[in-house]
């Protein structure tokens, strides 16, 4: 009997004894370091953590090879169709990329959200599924979705429009090292009236560091479809003309390098809304229109911009698919 008593007492002093002791996952969650992460004492300022997204985010992910599979299907079979229905693109002087080897800089004008997507359906193979875009940081990138779906689709890095940022830079000439063409609009930034813009100088500036010619490219059309501040497209006929592609001469900088960029880009347009015979003349003269249109009011710059375009009696609101 007395042993009996003497086990329920030993019994009850081990229950009152467990009880005492936290369980491991209270001892765990009371107890930071080695089980976690050390904190930062309070006398010292915390590290800042790294940003992910605009300029730094990392889209390298995009040419793994699933991910370029995954563009390739959406490339041949959304894209393409989505431009045919809305943009009806006419393209030209595609034979001046006749002689083209090795990775490119396609530089355009900039008129809508549409053109990237215009500009890559448009171009040749190889380059048509070997290119990447260089995407404004701030618009692109602001958000992980829209960071993804750029990537993804559109094969984008993110650039910074006020400048050319190192990362930017060094992440753009590398990925040109590689084997892969560029494009990017230089004048950072959509019209915002149908006239053109300076362009920046970033195009020019990895030309002369990667040794790679430009392409120049004129877009028409575009900002009718889809222009600035609407977020409804309307099907208008385009076309895509290509220029012959401008190397730098020895020793050129930047700024003038792009000068010459942006002066072809104009003679594109000029041939585009006349005919080529008439727009080169114009240019050997010096006298090609400027993409930045009259130094006037709005309504005349209006004007002018509708004066200068082409009128076909066979366009349609709707192309025949």
């Amino acid at each position: 009997m007395a042993d009996k008593k003497g086990l329920e007492k030993l019994a009850s002093s081990v229950q009152k004894a467990r009880a005492k002791v936290p369980p491991v996952r209270a001892l765990v969650s009371q107890t930071s370091f080695p089980y976690r992460a050390p904190t930062t004492p309070l006398t010292v300022e915390p590290k800042p953590e790294e940003p992910t997204l605009l300029g730094h985010y990392d889209s390298d992910w995009a040419r793994k090879l699933p991910a370029r599979y995954a563009r390739f299907f959406l490339t041949e079979g959304l894209v393409r169709p989505v431009i045919a229905g809305l943009a009806q693109p006419e393209r030209k002087g595609l034979d001046r990329l006749a002689d083209l080897e090795g990775p490119v800089i396609f530089a355009a004008n900039h008129h809508s959200h549409l053109d990237a997507g215009l500009l890559i359906t448009s171009l040749p193979e190889p380059y048509r599924h070997q290119v990447f875009a260089a995407a404004a940081a701030d618009y692109f990138f602001d958000t992980r979705v829209k960071a993804t779906a750029s990537a993804l689709v559109l094969n984008a890095i993110p650039i910074e429009r006020t400048k050319v940022g190192r990362r930017s830079a060094e992440q753009a000439a590398s990925l040109i090292d590689d084997g892969w063409s560029m494009i990017i609009f230089p004048e950072g930034g959509r019209s915002p009236d149908g006239w053109g813009q300076p362009f920046r100088g970033g195009a020019a500036y990895l030309a002369i560091k990667c040794d790679v010619p430009v392409v120049p490219i004129h877009l028409a059309g575009t900002g009718r479809i889809l222009p600035k501040g609407k977020s409804r497209p309307k099907p208008q006929r385009t076309v895509v003309t290509f220029g012959t592609p401008l190397r730098p001469a020895e020793g050129e900088r930047s700024q003038p390098f792009s000068d010459r960029i942006e002066a072809a880009v104009a003679a594109l347009a000029d041939e585009a809304t006349t005919d080529w015979y008439s727009a080169r003349r114009r240019a050997a003269a010096g006298e090609t229109p400027t993409l930045a249109g009259p130094e006037t009011g709005a309504w005349r710059r209006n004007w002018a911009l509708t004066a200068n375009r082409k009128t076909s009696s066979t366009t349609k609101r709707w192309p025949e698919l």
